[in-house]
């Protein structure tokens, strides 16, 4: 346990010294304002957050946990310089639009009806086929500002059509403050009833939902609550559920499974044998090892569909976001989530493997 405190400290000193990137939200160029940009690309992202409320300059929501959901929306500014898979963020305020992401717009929906009627005016933009809800979980060691760029890039990079939803959940975006964030995770349980419940009021054609880290841990804790008070999936418009390096104790997610029990056709894990991160949870963990970083066959006998990104090298997010930090890989997963059922079984055979050429990404399915 020693060398893991020390691991720790060293960590936090080296990210302290180095100095996070300043938070984003709200915060536009004044000599060089997004509007004034010509080729950057805006995504208006709604949040719903469990956090509380902040007047820090640019953070939007703190690491505090609020005892009620707060929903909100901002635009993400992408630059025109763009690379698919990389995520440009501004060492210092205010960002340059030209070449940096940004974030503005920020507003504050003082009810929920407001909220539905701000998605379902974003729905009615997209042509019919188009009007589905990307509802987006992020992990540990996140801000609002980490989360809503790296959301900003993937709809970005994936070219998704629909509307993105990101669940905002207290992570104290500290190394050392893992089971802080473990901890917010199990509370923002009910929050994902609370959204899902405001979400099924809208006019979304459909909902997939990506979970990335701890996020993961969040979003099955939660279905399984739902599916054990007999409300998952009630609104039958659940298309997809994709866990990227989630950060699960293995044993813990065979239970989550069979307690789950919905027979989705759907349900995809992300994973990578080489994850750095999850290789440091698991020594947190006891040794158990992480759902994220297992072997695609054993998933897959859980009866998931394993997305194996073990081979994959060139993500510039490193080995714990190959899901937004690898061309490749945001691109087969837009393919997946802007045609329903390319990533299904019945399809494996016929497109996974036209879509796969020349990709060393495995599928492994039961």
């Amino acid at each position: 346990m020693r060398h893991l405190i020390i691991l720790f400290l060293f960590k936090s000193l080296l990210l302290a010294g180095c100095g996070r990137p300043p938070e984003l939200v709200g915060v536009d160029n004044p000599e060089t304002p997004v509007s004034s940009v010509s080729g950057a690309s805006r995504h208006k992202i709604f949040l719903a957050s469990t956090r509380q409320a902040s007047e820090t300059v640019g953070a939007f929501f703190s690491a505090e946990r609020a005892p009620d959901l707060g929903l909100a929306s901002v635009v993400v500014s992408v630059p025109p310089t763009h690379v698919t898979g990389e995520l440009t963020r501004p060492k210092r305020l205010p960002p340059d639009p030209r070449t940096e992401f940004a974030i503005i717009e920020p507003t504050i929906y003082n009810s929920e009806n407001a909220f539905v009627a701000s998605v379902n005016a974003e729905l009615a933009k997209r042509k019919p086929g188009e009007r589905d809800i990307l509802f987006f979980v992020h992990g540990y060691n996140n801000t609002t500002s980490d989360a809503l760029l790296r959301l900003g890039q993937f709809v970005e990079d994936t070219n998704f059509e629909g509307v993105a939803v990101l669940y905002d959940w207290a992570s104290a975006a500290q190394l050392s403050r893992y089971v802080y964030d473990l901890n917010s995770a199990l509370i923002a349980r009910s929050g994902v009833a609370d959204i899902g419940n405001i979400l099924a009021r809208t006019n979304a054609e459909g909902y997939d939902v990506f979970a990335h880290s701890m996020g993961g841990f969040l979003i099955m804790e939660a279905l399984r609550d739902q599916a054990a008070r007999g409300t998952f999936n009630t609104s039958g418009r659940l298309q997809n559920i994709i866990l990227a390096s989630p950060d699960i104790d293995l044993d813990l997610f065979t239970v989550q499974l069979e307690e789950i029990d919905t027979k989705l056709e759907n349900f995809f894990v992300l994973l990578s044998e080489d994850d750095s991160a999850l290789r440091t949870s698991r020594r947190i963990a006891g040794g158990v090892p992480r759902v994220g970083a297992a072997n695609a066959t054993d998933l897959a006998e859980l009866g998931v569909v394993a997305i194996d990104l073990t081979a994959i090298d060139d993500s510039s997010s490193g080995s714990h976001s190959k899901f937004a930090g690898s061309p490749e890989v945001v691109q087969l997963l837009g393919r997946g989530l802007n045609n329903a059922g390319t990533f299904s079984r019945h399809a494996r055979a016929t497109q996974l493997d036209e879509l796969l050429a020349g990709v060393p990404i495995r599928i492994e399915v039961q």
